[in-house]
């Protein structure tokens, strides 16, 4: 018998085979970037280029007239022997001062608590918990909780330590004080970033360092520390950022005292901008402020970059 074959089934149209993948439009990336652009051009640009505008203005928001002055609101921060001048120089001292002071203890110490959280023992996420707690309070809480465990006449500390100490109206003590506090505040932020970055070193890397016979020191100069260079990168730059803005601690536990010798430039620029209606000279600190923070961080990727070369 003779059978017939079916003929081969016909190809699908070509609107068919491509209905299940599109391609992608030129537009495509751009429209997914648009609602990020237009927030950022909004809430970032828009504020950045209007301080620039009104640092160039005498800009009292009480008066109708803002006449435009150019330069010479950073003309006057810059003169030291000015009013605005010394005021100004004094608080960038202050903010220098204390973030000298706190940048290095807060890169140290969380490293070794980091270390410490990264073992094996019992109670460790309780351990873990402690040391992050206090970061989640906000700044009015820790600034009023010390304010009053730090007071000379009053405070716990000097009751429990026997001691006679003005925390908050004398210098170095007001330095120790303010130092104290936000290292106890921020500790645990850091700790859990370099935790995280101990955690992404491969363990073969100590397993082999062991085997070759390197010791624990060894092992932290030769595998540990070159693992944490991209979070030690954006930990310093960060605690540097945040340390140079510091106001809360400053304005709530000192209030600037001793004759604003702790009154730090984030400070300065709030009261003379909120409380002094003085927009212009505000705007002004503000982005002589930021240059300063550029120039650091610049210094900071540049040392860890001639480090990697080496």
């Amino acid at each position: 018998m003779n059978t017939v074959l079916d003929p081969a089934p016909a190809a699908p149209p070509k609107a068919a085979a491509g209905r299940g993948t599109r391609r992608m439009r030129w537009w495509t990336p751009y429209a997914f970037l648009t609602p990020y652009v237009a927030l950022f051009a909004v809430f970032m640009l828009a504020p950045i280029g209007f301080g620039l505008w009104t640092s160039l203005h005498e800009w009292d928001i009480n008066l109708p007239a803002k006449p435009f002055v150019g330069l010479a609101n950073y003309a006057d921060l810059l003169d030291p022997a000015g009013v605005d001048g010394s005021r100004f120089w004094t608080a960038m001292r202050a903010t220098g001062v204390f973030t000298v002071a706190s940048v290095p203890v807060l890169i140290v110490l969380p490293l070794l608590v980091a270390l410490l959280m990264n073992g094996r023992f019992t109670g460790r996420n309780v351990y873990r918990a402690v040391y992050f707690a206090p970061y989640v309070l906000g700044v009015a809480v820790v600034g009023l909780l010390w304010r009053y465990l730090l007071d000379g006449n009053i405070g716990l500390i000097n009751h429990y330590l026997g001691l006679d100490v003005q925390w908050t109206t004398d210098v170095p003590p007001a330095w120790i004080a303010l130092v104290g506090v936000t290292v106890w505040w921020t500790l645990g932020l850091n700790s859990v970033i370099f935790l995280a970055g101990l955690q992404d070193i491969p363990r073969e890397l100590h397993e082999a360092a062991m085997v070759d016979g390197a010791g624990a020191w060894r092992r932290f100069l030769a595998v540990t520390l070159p693992g944490l260079r991209p979070v030690t990168i954006f930990v310093v730059n960060a605690t540097i950022l945040a340390s140079a803005n510091m106001f809360g601690q400053s304005y709530l536990i000192t209030a600037g005292a001793p004759a604003d010798q702790t009154k730090t430039a984030i400070y300065l620029i709030a009261e003379t901008g909120l409380r002094q209606f003085d927009m212009g000279t505000a705007s002004a600190m503000s982005f002589i402020l930021a240059a300063f923070l550029m120039v650091a961080s610049a210094a900071v990727f540049g040392l860890f970059r001639r480090r990697d070369t080496r």
